[in-house]
């Protein structure tokens, strides 16, 4: 990947910085109260940085249409309770309010925007080029009160908005302390991994674990693929084992149109790599709701399958021990459920005990590694789901690429001189 202009190269101080973040966060479906912080947290670090600059913030919560789809008041308190100083609010975006309160910071103020996804253009421009995207009211009007803009919000990485890439062609863009970090988490893994690398994965997002399947192990960067979950199940199907009726079917509606695509490219995977992709030897079967774990070879079960059984969960928990490293994105059952959290569970207890060095995907399973206090013994906990995956699947993402564009529009010497003599 092209190289990209990170914090400790510029010297901001003084100067009025836009900062794009992603604490996009879990909220109680009634109080509106924040369920989780995780995200919050993680751009503290990137705040500190900036603490004797005018900091502007922009961010977002769910999208349109949405049951969480707020404005983000509450994001600025619990910000501010976070960092242990005011941060304040304008319900605005790019207006003559916005405007107001951003020409009023003083150094070392913070202002919280409100939710971005309540522009439209925001929702309607998810397609269109820099150029185009530098047109938007957002960044027409923003990039004439600041002096920089800095992308902290990897979870929207794989994502191109105004807020997200508009900026490129405009002013200097620089990535924040979080996206600097999951940047180089991610590289060492798919660049230099210690061996044996392996990946673990499983979830319901079966399509895109096979896109991440396939980067892995035609560009070496795997040694081994252990397949858990829904991801597990459709490669079993593939290798011509009937698991049963409930299980093929909750496949084939997650799926959907791209049941055939994505069973023709597990079926290449195989044939090519089938020696690397480790299957289960048994399943946890929901049988009148009780768990009952059944080996491969009794099926087909006309009973949901939840969880990997306690046979497979010792075999893989063995295999994360011995790691060099690993990467891991996706639950191994329904561990929501009591009765089959057992897998889930111990994995990531095994990957909390392994020397190894581990990454975990974001979406659920980061948030249990939160929940179960064992953050700190993972290499690293991504923030963001889509965008680590799509990262791994060898795609571009346009947030990166964006930055790395800047980088050359923008040299470090003319970001440095040029903020400081602006």
């Amino acid at each position: 990947m092209a190289r990209v202009v990170t914090l400790d190269e510029v010297k901001l101080e003084g100067k009025t910085v836009l900062l794009r973040t992603d604490i996009n966060s879990p909220l109680h479906p009634e109080t509106k109260s924040f369920l989780d912080n995780t995200r919050i947290r993680m751009i503290l670090p990137t705040l500190r940085k900036l603490s004797k600059s005018k900091v502007v913030i922009m961010t977002h919560q769910s999208r349109p249409g949405k049951s969480d789809f707020t404005g983000t008041l509450g994001h600025a308190r619990e910000l501010g309770r976070l960092i242990g100083k005011k941060v304040n609010w304008v319900n605005d975006i790019h207006g003559e309010k916005a405007l107001a309160a951003i020409e009023s910071l003083e150094i070392g103020e913070m202002l919280m925007l409100n939710n971005v996804r309540m522009d439209e253009e925001e929702i309607s421009m998810n397609k269109a080029s820099y150029e185009k995207l530098s047109e938007s009211n957002i960044v027409s009007t923003l990039s004439g009160v600041v002096d920089v803009f800095v992308n902290d919000a990897f979870a929207c990485a794989h994502r191109s908005t105004p807020s997200t890439t508009g900026f490129t062609n405009v002013i200097p863009c620089v990535a924040g302390e979080l996206m600097s970090k999951e940047i180089r988490a991610l590289q060492r893994v798919s660049e230099n991994p210690e061996r044996p690398c392996i990946a673990v994965l499983g979830g319901i997002k079966v399509d895109d674990s096979i896109k991440v399947a396939d980067n892995m192990l035609r560009g070496g960067i795997c040694d081994q693929i252990w397949v858990i979950g829904g991801v597990a199940n459709l490669f079993l199907i593939c290798s011509g084992i009937d698991i049963g009726g409930p299980s093929t079917e909750f496949l084939r509606n997650e799926l959907g149109d791209s049941w055939d695509d994505v069973v023709e490219m597990a079926n290449i995977l195989l044939a090519d790599h089938g020696e690397q992709i480790i299957m289960p030897d048994d399943l946890a079967a929901n049988i009148g709701g009780n768990r009952v774990d059944t080996a491969i070879g009794e099926l087909p079960i006309e009973a949901p399958l939840l969880d990997l059984g306690v046979m497979s969960t010792l075999k893989l928990s063995k295999a994360i021990k011995e790691a060099g490293t690993v990467i891991l994105n996706g639950p191994a059952g329904v561990f929501e459920m009591e009765d089959f959290a057992f897998g889930t569970v111990e994995m990531l207890n095994a990957c909390s005990e392994s020397k190894a060095y581990t990454i975990m995907g974001g979406g659920h399973t980061a948030t249990l590694v939160s929940q179960m206090g064992i953050a700190s013994k993972m290499g690293h906990v991504s923030t963001g789901g889509g965008a680590c995956m799509s990262f791994l699947s060898g795609e571009s993402l346009p947030v990166l690429a964006a930055l790395a564009n800047n980088a050359l529009r923008f040299d470090v010497e003319i970001i440095m001189h040029g903020i400081e003599e602006s």
